[in-house]
């Protein structure tokens, strides 16, 4: 008897449950020659709190963020976009926008490390980013 409560049970919750449509984002990876750089949470660097972005995001040593130049942000490198460094290993997320004097121009985020930020140097890399594709209208 309990065995075939169990089967009514199951065949009903699959009856009742109407398979619903869900959105299904697209996505597609973009590539872009840029210029690199390095910072760090420090006053001299930064514009007031040096541990807050300019889309108000917190910054802890350790965290895969990259702050970009305002024109690759209409390139499609929106705030929490995700983007892959030539060089580094991971995922990075764009969690803060430069001053607009700068172009195609990327910032690493380096925590408190300043040595690392200043071995790093400037350099051109190459970065991949996705970004979300326009929704067709029905």
């Amino acid at each position: 008897m309990a065995l075939r409560f169990c089967y009514l049970s199951i065949i009903l919750l699959l009856v009742s449950c109407k398979e619903k449509e869900l959105p299904t984002r697209q996505y597609k990876w973009d590539s872009l020659m840029v210029t690199a750089s390095a910072y760090n949470s420090t006053v001299a660097q930064t514009d007031g709190n040096p541990n807050i972005t300019a889309f108000g995001d917190s910054l802890k040593p350790g965290m895969k963020y990259i702050a970009v130049s305002r024109d690759l942000i209409r390139k499609g490198l929106k705030h929490n976009t995700p983007v892959v460094i030539e060089g580094f290993e991971g995922l990075y997320l764009v969690k803060d926008k430069m001053h607009p004097k700068w172009k195609n121009k990327i910032d690493i985020y380096m925590g408190n490390d300043i040595q690392a930020a200043r071995k790093w140097g400037r350099r051109k890399v190459c970065i991949d980013y996705r970004i979300q594709l326009k929704k067709n209208k029905k």
